[in-house]
C-alpha cells in the first residue's frame, strides 16, 4: 500500500510540475508544522514546543521534474515557545532569548540550491542557513530532507544542534536556580510549504 501511495503521490507531483515547468512560484508555510527544542540540564532533559511559526519561499520548477530553492525563510515567535517545565522556564527562556527586542528566531536559506529531485520518499540536501537568535545571526550548515508532495507542495524536515553561548545567550535556569540548562540545544522542525500562486 505504501508503494502505491508513493507512486500516486509522485505521479500527481510530476503532473503538476510538468504544467508548471521552468516557472518561479511563491510558497507559504502551511499550518502543518512541528518545531521542537530539546535540551539537557543538571536534573533531567527538557523539551519546548514552538507554537507560532510562519514562512515563505520562492521555488523554480525545472522541465526535468526537479526544483531549485531560490529562497526559504522560517520565522518562529519566541513568546510562543512553551516548555514542559512550566511558566517559570517559559519566562526564563524569553529573557534568555531577549524576546522584548528580538521577538523572532529566523532561519533563512543562505545560498540557492539547484536541481533537487521531487522525490515522494525525500531527498537529503545540505544547506547553508543564516540563523538569527537573540539578535545574533550566524551561518550554519544543515542537512535537510526535502520531499515533493501532491500539487507541487514541498515538505522540509531537519535537525540542528547549536550552542546557546555562540549566540550570546546565557543558558536559562529554573526552579529557583536548582535546574540549570546545558549549553547545547537541538532544534527539530517539520514543515510543509504550499504554492501560493
Amino acid at each position: 500500500m505504501k508503494q502505491i501511495k508513493y507512486l500516486l503521490l509522485a505521479a500527481t507531483a510530476i503532473t503538476w510540475i510538468s504544467a508548471n515547468a521552468d516557472t518561479q512560484n511563491k510558497y507559504t508555510l502551511s499550518k502543518s508544522y512541528t518545531v521542537t527544542i530539546n535540551g539537557t540540564s543538571n536534573l533531567h532533559d527538557w523539551d519546548e514546543t514552538v507554537g507560532s511559526v510562519s514562512g515563505d519561499g520562492i521555488v523554480t520548477w525545472n522541465g526535468d521534474g526537479s526544483f531549485d530553492l531560490e529562497a526559504v525563510n522560517i520565522k518562529m515567535e519566541v513568546r510562543s515557545i512553551k516548555s514542559n517545565e512550566g511558566s517559570a522556564m517559559n519566562n526564563n527562556t524569553y529573557k534568555a532569548l531577549k524576546a522584548d527586542n528580538n521577538p523572532e528566531i529566523i532561519f533563512a536559506l543562505g545560498t540557492q540550491l539547484k536541481s533537487i529531485p521531487a522525490s515522494a520518499t525525500g531527498h537529503s540536501i545540505s544547506a547553508k542557513v543564516n540563523l538569527t537568535i537573540a539578535g545574533v545571526t550566524k551561518a550554519v550548515d544543515m542537512t535537510v530532507t526535502a520531499t515533493g508532495q501532491a500539487h507541487g507542495n514541498i515538505s522540509f524536515e531537519g535537525t540542528k544542534t547549536i550552542k546557546m553561548t555562540d549566540f550570546g545567550i546565557t543558558p536559562p535556569v529554573a526552579l529557583f536556580g536548582t535546574l540549570k540548562t546545558g549549553d547545547e540545544i537541538t532544534k527539530h522542525f517539520k514543515t510543509v510549504f504550499v504554492a501560493s500562486n
